[in-house]
């Protein structure tokens, strides 16, 4: 068993035990962080430092009234330029290897957008409950699991990661008192009180579907299944609920991760999420279950438009690139969905006698023989209804819905590396999301490598603008749209806050 120092907590063993973790042991950590000692944070434009300008004496969160260019210097203040001791990225070498402990800690010192990451969780340019009482785990680079960590500041989470150079790491709700006072406090004071609502879409679920890969294997093919589950629910979350700051991400691997921001979002409790989710679940049943997809008609509008979504890529996406009839064996389990017995007898014979028929093919030879009346029982609007059931099952976003429904599931965040493939956990624009290829996202030591061809490119110009190490990169595209969805969502959090303020006679502050 891997070993730590460090205090083993039996009741967070047997969380660990949980899907959200399969390390073999789980620790709460105690590094004596300092901190009151973190100095403050270099500001853009003369702007004053962020502590400055939110915090009281008494450790109270107020805001001053700050002009919009005050808020967008404050929100705009660039990552500090990497110290001397820090070595350069051609002194690390991968040995084919998709990630080390040695391209991690690089990675962490030089890319990893600390500021954009402390901004998102904390919803303001200081430090706030939001941040401050907010879980952290770590996995280390020997599978041990770190739980209910908690950081004062940006400079003392920051440094910690370095410290401990995770693997990976996993963001947790916001607790009613510190995650590291857990022990200390009262059991009923200590709850977990608010995390943004999380949507888990992964290649997995999709196994028994996709014909061109499967396992842990991916390619553009089959990644068209994540594109339809990205447009369809995000479209479902910003018109059926009003949500608007939501953040897709890339997992690493095979699938992505939604993040809904929205102050409404991170407060609903486990029976909202429940809600939520079971509201945008359609496809049920394990591979086991003959058909998934069992809806009352009148259609609901979120099934109306979803289905106007997925006929655009029906035919592309699984009758051509998945073809999934093609087999004999694979036909029954189309017959299976349709309506009438007869029918089905005809389209059987109809696909024997004409061998090797592709899916497409197949598809309309269901409308062609139905309107032939081969069989006189057939209700055409069944069999409609059974077609749009058939688009469903096989193209509707299948969600790992236990992940949507807890307030206390921990996710992966954004801008970790995978261990298993090296590539980043960028964010992915929901806006184009058919333009997003998960073979064209950076890997660690592809990022390394550009920074050393970078700075020797520029290494004769000594008079050219001083860059953060990311813009030498091909992460810079991604670090820059987390960047602008991190200050949009403040900027909305800072205007609430002045409302609420108001409406309760509260003084501003200026």
């Amino acid at each position: 068993m891997p070993h730590f120092e460090g205090d083993i907590d039996k009741a967070a063993m047997e969380e660990s035990s949980s899907p959200q973790s399969s390390s073999s042991v789980v620790h709460d950590l105690e590094p004596g962080l300092a901190a009151a000692s973190s100095p403050p944070a270099i500001t853009a434009h003369g702007v004053p430092s962020l502590n400055g300008m939110f915090d009281n004496d008494d450790g109270q969160f107020e805001f001053e009234e700050l002009t919009a260019e005050e808020i967008q210097a404050a929100t705009s203040v660039p990552e500090l330029a990497p110290s001397v001791n820090i070595p350069p990225p051609s002194a690390i070498h991968s040995s084919g290897q998709h990630t080390t402990p040695e391209l991690m800690e690089i990675f962490y010192q030089r890319l990893f957008p600390f500021k954009d990451l402390f901004q998102w969780l904390n919803h303001f340019p200081s430090p706030t409950p939001s941040f401050t009482n907010r879980e952290i785990a770590f996995t280390l680079q020997n599978d041990v699991y770190l739980r209910y960590q908690s950081f004062p500041t940006y400079d003392a989470m920051k440094k910690e990661v370095i410290r401990l150079n995770p693997s990976r790491f996993e963001v947790g709700p916001v607790y009613s008192a510190n995650p590291r006072d857990r022990k200390i406090v009262r059991k009923a004071a200590f709850r977990p009180l608010e995390k943004e609502l999380v949507f888990d879409i992964d290649m997995t679920d999709y196994d028994e579907i996709r014909t061109c890969c499967s396992g842990t294997k991916i390619c553009s093919k089959c990644w068209t299944f994540i594109t339809v589950a990205i447009k369809v629910l995000d479209v479902a979350l910003r018109d059926d609920f009003g949500f608007k700051h939501i953040l897709w991400v890339f997992s690493g691997r095979r699938g992505a991760h939604a993040w809904v921001c929205d102050r409404r979002a991170r407060e609903l409790d486990d029976v909202k999420r429940r809600a939520v989710a079971s509201y945008l679940e359609i496809v049920r049943g394990g591979a086991q279950t003959t058909k998934k997809v069992n809806l009352k008609r009148p259609l609901h509008p979120l099934v109306t438009r979803s289905l106007n979504i997925l006929r655009d890529s029906f035919s592309s996406a699984i009758l051509v690139d998945q073809d999934p009839w093609r087999e004999p064996e694979q036909e029954d389990k189309l017959l299976k969905l349709l309506p009438d017995k007869v029918l089905n007898q005809e389209l059987k014979k109809t696909w024997e006698a004409l061998p090797d028929q592709s899916s497409t093919s197949k598809w309309a030879y269901i409308d062609s023989l139905a309107k032939q009346g081969v069989s006189k029982s057939l209700d055409a609007k069944e069999l409609m209804e059974a077609k749009q059931d058939v688009v469903l099952e096989y193209l509707y976003p299948r969600l790992d819905a236990e992940v949507s429904k807890h307030l206390n599931h921990l996710l992966k965040s954004p801008f970790c590396i995978h261990p298993g493939t090296g590539r980043v956990c960028v964010p992915i624009n929901s806006a184009r999301p058919e333009t997003f290829d998960p073979m064209d996202v950076p890997t660690v030591s592809q990022l390394i490598d550009e920074i050393d061809e970078y700075d020797a490119t520029h290494k004769a110009n000594e008079s050219s603008e001083k860059l953060a190490d990311y813009e030498k990169t091909s992460l810079k595209p991604y670090v820059e749209y987390f960047h602008r969805f991190v200050s949009d969502l403040m900027k909305e959090e800072m205007k609430e806050k002045r409302q609420r303020d108001q409406e309760n006679g509260e003084p501003l502050n200026f």
